[in-house]
């Protein structure tokens, strides 16, 4: 007999998930800390009226992200190790693209009928203002990427890093936590370098070199040990897409190694990763032409650039990593 349980549960996830973005949004856990607080004296922290705001805690609670005894509310195990921001751990600094994506989402079918990405975003037709919000949203997820990928790789050799197509460029900020000495280069179109420089100089971050350019059009004009793709190209057409990877591995010294990464990749089956195949739903509303490529595409594009040693892994907050290098 079928039953609707699998129907059922999808539909019973989203008001969760939407409760932990509030959460993030307001800064909840952060807040609490290592404390206990009550909603009167979190409402007031917080400028929010205690009595609506208990309404959430006790939702986060109900899922395990809070505790609550006696009207005073702790942050959860997870929620102390995840979502607190004066954490190295944190894993919510991406909560205000979240509701760009999320509100994208709700679009498919507006995008499919219309036949056009319906939260149009385009990088390239970008003003200033536009480049600057969009770039600050991106930037604290960015800089604890920059942290995961610090400790999935040995940076002891690595004397130049450039990170292309990386919005803020606060990527090289978590990358560079605990070798500074790095010398680092964010490679951006006209747009979104133009604003780079502020974000980076406010998370003091001012000896970032940046780069004009378009990684699909010509290499940087410096030659680095590693160069660091996250998002780009899965928000290219794929003869774009190719060509990012062939220009970024002429950004590289002999031996120098490629990190492509992003949420947008899924197996040749096109079944999973989850991550892979639902942001491929995103995409139809946010880019003409971008996707969620195979691990098969990449494989290609990396082999034709000259790349050896390709392996793929996946990072604790699903993100799928790429690695390569060039012969020595």
């Amino acid at each position: 007999m079928v039953d609707s349980d699998r129907i059922d549960s999808l539909i019973a996830a989203v008001p969760p998930a939407l409760a932990l973005r509030a959460g993030l949004d307001l800064g909840i856990f952060t807040q609490i800390g290592g404390g206990a607080v009550s909603a009167d004296s979190l409402g007031a922290a917080l400028k929010v009226d205690p009595d609506r705001l208990s309404r959430l805690l006790y939702a986060l609670a109900s899922i395990g992200l809070l505790e609550v005894k006696d009207g005073q509310f702790r942050n959860g195990a997870e929620a102390s190790a995840f979502l607190d921001a004066s954490k190295p751990t944190y894993r919510g600094g991406d909560h205000t693209l979240l509701r760009e994506l999320w509100g994208a989402d709700l679009l498919t079918a507006d995008s499919l009928r219309q036949n056009r990405p319906t939260a149009l975003h385009d990088f390239s037709e970008a003003g200033p203002e536009a480049a600057a919000a969009f770039s600050r949203m991106l930037a604290p997820g960015a800089m604890i990427f920059g942290r995961q990928l610090a400790r999935e790789m040995d940076l002891s050799a690595i004397r130049s890093v450039i990170d292309i197509g990386g919005g803020p460029g606060t990527i090289l900020v978590g990358l560079r936590e605990q070798q500074p000495q790095i010398a680092a280069t964010l490679m951006e179109l006209p747009t979104v370098a133009a604003v780079a420089p502020d974000i980076l100089s406010e998370y003091g971050a001012d000896d970032v070199v940046v780069e004009t350019g378009d990684i699909t059009v010509a290499p940087s004009i410096g030659r680095h040990d590693l160069a660091i793709l996250k998002a780009v190209v899965q928000v290219l057409p794929p003869d774009k897409a190719r060509m990012s990877i062939l220009n970024a591995a002429r950004c590289l010294t002999p031996g120098g190694e490629i990190a492509i990464a992003g949420w947008g990749v899924v197996d040749d089956d096109r079944l999973g990763p989850p991550e892979g195949v639902f942001l491929n739903l995103t995409f139809l509303n946010l880019y003409r032409h971008g996707e969620s490529y195979t691990e098969a595409q990449y494989r290609a594009w990396m082999s034709e650039a000259g790349f050896q040693n390709i392996s793929r892994s996946r990072l604790a907050d699903g993100c799928t990593l790429f690695r390569a290098r060039l012969p020595g």
